[in-house]
């Protein structure tokens, strides 16, 4: 690798870091609490802003992956490229089949701005959807799938690890948040599903997903 790849490298990796760094932070509900007690009349504002925001940033690191990629390290070649690129379609039909199980209009934001909601917590309900039987995290799951499943240089390598450490951190940032909103439900939810990758042996049948979620309404 010549020293432009290095310096490149470097670059992308600090800007990870801030991107990573900044999206946590403004996820998180101490920052959303101080917003909250400041300004509340932005609250309603702050998912669609933050989910904006997140977008635009994002925009220069994937310019800095793709514009000087550096050498090639791996890639997938004949029944190996079949396979990878099978995986690939699944984790993009499974993404897209999931999205039928999130309140969208919440994830983006518009529902807290068309109703003008000011609190803090996430408004939808602790639900369970088929994907969420097998993993906590199933959007994390088909992101690492896509992201391992493609050809690899030194920028895409990189940003692949540095995307499946902020899967791993995050997903149990996210899950500090979970357990404020759902409290012992979704202690015994952890307990029984993985995290970011499914196992065969932990999961959810129909039937216990639907007496986790009657025990939620019990409790």
């Amino acid at each position: 690798m010549t020293e432009s790849d290095w310096r490149n490298l470097v670059l992308l990796a600090i800007c990870w870091i801030a991107y990573f760094a900044m999206h946590s932070t403004l996820a998180s509900l101490a920052v959303k609490r101080r917003v909250a007690a400041a300004w509340p009349q932005l609250m309603p504002y702050y998912r669609l802003a933050f989910n904006i925001l997140a977008s635009l940033l994002i925009l220069p690191i994937l310019w800095l992956t793709y514009h000087a990629p550096g050498p090639v390290l791996w890639r997938w070649q004949g029944i190996a490229a079949w396979l990878a690129n099978g995986l690939a379609l699944a984790a993009l039909l499974g993404f897209w089949i999931s999205l039928k199980s999130y309140d969208m209009q919440e994830f983006l934001g518009l529902r807290q701005l068309q109703l003008h909601v000011r609190k803090v917590e996430d408004q939808e309900h602790f639900h369970l959807s088929p994907f969420h039987r097998h993993v906590r995290h199933p959007w994390y799951f088909f992101g690492l799938v896509l992201v391992w499943t493609r050809d690899m240089n030194a920028t895409t390598l990189l940003s692949g690890v540095f995307i499946t450490l902020y899967f791993v951190i995050g997903s149990r940032m996210e899950e500090k948040k979970l357990l404020v909103y759902h409290g012992d439900t979704y202690r015994r939810y952890m307990a029984r599903v993985p995290g970011l990758l499914p196992l065969q042996w932990k999961s959810l049948t129909a039937e216990e997903a639907r007496a986790l979620l009657e025990q939620q309404n019990d409790d």
